[in-house]
């Protein structure tokens, strides 16, 4: 993997988090996110319209890819601002980012028969260790694993599985921008019927523009950076490394949202970054 490809998934996970940040921070999560996915669609358009002209043909199974990555994104955008809506970013942003890569080796262990080596399994230690730190499962000396914003972050997580690993097979047929644009109007679609129920548009275009039209630039053009390098390089490799924003969001959740707890989601969030560094040896 040359250096390049390291630092620009860094800086997508980097992107991540803090467009990540302003979802938390707006008013209306449902509503702000629904804004992003017009922001995006309009912005990256003319690239879209550009890309479009090196596609000769797509066969049905490319089709096909590409509904599955918009439902999937659909669900993750809707799941998102969910959790944002009930829960601190510094508690439920590392247990959205380290699902994935904790999720995967255990699947293939269990049911698929792989092997995984003795770091694999610290790794996974480490990970586990770590969402249990910032997922608050001990309630007066009980466990207790009904909190719903845990619930929702795992979700979340399970769906950036889905869609990162159905996103790199359609790659073969669609280009990364046009892929996008794809999935940003899937996410339009998905938000579209709760945000105009909620009668908060013009409230949140009000407070939040700038952050609305910045977060349709992040957001889409991290992920593009990510589909970018998954092009060429093998997404077991390229997913684990890009959840190093568990920290990035950890961080803006302590000390710019003044979210409590700071110390204990700081080391989970670290031993987490650790777990996820050790299964993508």
């Amino acid at each position: 993997m040359t250096l390049i490809a390291v630092l620009l998934v860094i800086l997508s996970g980097l992107i991540h988090s803090i467009w990540n940040l302003f979802a938390k921070r707006s008013i209306n999560k449902n509503v702000f996110l629904w804004y992003c996915q017009w922001a995006a669609i309009v912005i990256f358009l003319p690239l879209v319209l550009i890309e479009i002209r090196t596609i000769e043909y797509i066969p049905l199974a490319g089709w096909l890819l590409v509904i599955a990555s918009m439902l999937f994104h659909g669900v993750y955008v809707l799941l998102l601002a969910k959790t944002y809506t009930i829960g601190d970013m510094s508690q439920v942003y590392p247990l959205m980012r380290g699902t994935s890569p904790l999720v995967v080796p255990v699947i293939g262990v269990l049911i698929l028969g792989e092997n995984l080596r003795f770091q694999g399994w610290i790794g996974i230690v480490c990970i586990v260790v770590g969402i249990y730190l910032v997922g608050d499962l001990k309630t007066k000396g009980r466990w207790n694993f009904s909190n719903r914003s845990i619930i929702l972050a795992v979700m979340v997580g399970i769906m950036i599985t889905s869609y990162t690993i159905v996103d790199k097979v359609t790659l073969k047929y669609l280009p990364a921008i046009t892929l996008n644009e794809a999935t940003n109007i899937g996410n339009l679609i998905a938000l579209t019927y709760i945000t105009i129920k909620s009668n908060g548009l013009r409230q949140e275009w009000r407070i939040n523009w700038k952050t609305i039209i910045l977060g349709g630039v992040l957001a889409p053009g991290g992920y593009i950076l990510f589909l970018k390098v998954l092009e060429t390089m093998p997404v077991s490799q390229l997913a684990p490394m890009r959840e190093i924003g568990t920290v990035f969001g950890t961080l803006m959740g302590i000390f710019i949202l003044q979210e409590s707890q700071g110390r204990n989601r700081i080391i989970a969030s670290i031993l987490i970054t650790i777990g996820i560094i050790m299964l993508a040896q």
